[in-house]
């Protein structure tokens, strides 16, 4: 099972990869986490015009890589072939969990039209246990919940975000405001210290978490006062673009230690028929 909890202290989740140490969503950001000793990886899933899940952030190629137009409009033999601004290549995600089985992978679905697909990449590679999918999209993420069942774990949207901090805030059960948990397969909220004025994790907010079954990942944290101050409060994981610095404040503070590789746990989802 895809692990939402560290072994000592709080997970360190390489924000693409780790994008202030190594170019963005690489191979080569990918593999230098894994002499890191940081196993999991936070990425994004875009669906090309002829049907191949890839790994990258934006909708379009024009700020990484030497081209121009959106993913969804560009046929993988062309986004292959684009070189990146710092020499490196696109992948396809189905490349990214075949050249790192031990490694976990929490993917954004950055779209409705790569769900299905999304969900087929995962299965060819047996790869449910290592896998999290997250989505700001309430209604992506339940579809697909629906379409995998108990095989896929996933974090909440933003819907149930803002209903888990309604809860936090007056001090009441999240499963009665409607947030769902562990018995929906999801086991993770995905949010920032703040949104706007509004201060989101706290010491409630993670302990109204925890009752509901959630690990509490807070992104995108790049400075160490602030690693300290999440770990303070208790925090599961750190999405950070600096995953070096991560790992040196938890060795600091006693609390790091690696993440043991996922076991092989066969999946045993099939897509839906038309």
């Amino acid at each position: 099972m895809y692990p939402v909890t560290g072994v000592r202290g709080p997970l360190v989740l390489a924000h693409r990869g780790g994008g202030d140490e190594h170019p963005e969503n690489s191979p080569a950001a990918f593999a230098a986490m894994r002499g890191l000793g940081v196993r999991h990886i936070e990425t994004d899933a875009h669906l090309s015009k002829d049907g191949v899940v890839v790994v990258n952030h934006d909708a379009t190629v024009e700020r990484t890589y030497d081209g121009k137009g959106a993913i969804g409009d560009l046929m993988w033999s062309e986004l292959r072939d684009l070189v990146g601004t710092d020499g490196e290549r696109m992948m396809t995600l189905s490349e990214a969990l075949l050249t790192h089985p031990d490694m976990y992978f929490n993917i954004d679905a950055k779209s409705d039209a790569v769900a299905e697909p999304l969900l087929r990449v995962i299965e060819d590679h047996d790869a449910f246990d290592r896998v999290l999918v997250a989505s700001f999209s309430e209604r992506r993420l339940a579809r697909l919940r629906a379409l995998a069942g108990p095989m896929l774990t996933t974090s909440i949207g933003t819907t149930a975000v803002a209903l888990l901090v309604g809860a936090a805030q007056t001090v009441s059960d999240a499963t009665a405001w409607g947030v769902p948990g562990p018995k929906q397969g999801v086991r993770a909220v995905q949010v920032p210290v703040r949104q706007g004025f509004l201060r989101i994790v706290d010491r409630r907010f993670v302990a109204t978490a925890h009752r509901a079954g959630l690990a509490v990942h807070v992104w995108t944290v790049n400075d160490e006062a602030t690693m300290r101050e999440l770990v303070g409060l208790g925090v599961d994981g750190i999405v950070t673009d600096r995953p070096s610095l991560a790992k040196d404040v938890l060795v600091d503070m006693g609390l790091w230690r690696e993440v043991p590789p996922p076991s092989r746990t066969p999946s045993t989802w099939t897509a839906p028929k038309d």
